[in-house]
């Protein structure tokens, strides 16, 4: 069974309104859709009804009898403007290094239902004196913005504090890496653009 989280990512293709869509324009009924791909008509019911979501080797017998390819039932359509609500009870908390003892910082990405983004947002939590996380680098640009406590963050050899309500911008090609040096946990909304 599949998370809530899971199932609405899924659910904003809208796979099963596509097959009803393609089945109608072709006039075929459930029964005859059942007969070119070998799936029970009770089945393709329930996916079209959001009720199933389809595994990939059913959606291509299904996109077979179409011609169309699996891309079909992914793609957004183009004129509709990208929208993505990201409820705080659906996002996921990941550490900086998986599989260590302690995390330097945690993040929740603010933006994953999103295909194609132009740009990735993220709510990162830096325990109470945490250790320096990893140094790295990546094209682009990025900007934290210090919700509360006060973070350190080390790019390209130098320092730079900052306190609640600050926020620096720079090249993220630079060598950078974060930190909490404080008593108190710091969070921070960072944001990175290519």
């Amino acid at each position: 069974m599949l998370s809530e989280t899971l199932t609405a990512g899924l659910g904003q293709y809208a796979i099963g309104a596509k097959i009803r869509a393609l089945r109608q324009g072709k006039k075929l009924g459930l029964v005859q859709l059942g007969e070119h791909t070998g799936l029970s008509p009770a089945m393709l019911s329930k996916i079209e009804r959001g009720q199933l979501i389809p595994t990939l080797p059913t959606l291509l017998r299904i996109a077979l009898v179409f011609g169309v390819g699996l891309d079909h039932f992914f793609a957004e359509p183009p004129d509709r403007p990208k929208v993505a609500v990201v409820r705080k009870s659906e996002r996921l908390r990941l550490p900086d290094r998986p599989g260590e003892d302690v995390a330097s910082y945690f993040f929740e990405s603010l933006d994953f239902p999103v295909t194609d983004r132009k740009l990735q947002a993220f709510f990162a939590e830096f325990p109470a004196r945490s250790k320096e996380s990893k140094s790295h680098q990546h094209n682009g640009a990025e900007l934290v913005y210090v919700l509360k406590g006060r973070l350190t963050l080390s790019i390209a050899g130098s320092d730079f504090v900052l306190d609640e309500g600050d926020a620096i911008y720079f090249d993220s090609a630079a060598p950078h890496s974060y930190r909490c040096d404080e008593r108190t946990p710091c969070s921070a909304i960072v944001v990175t653009a290519p």
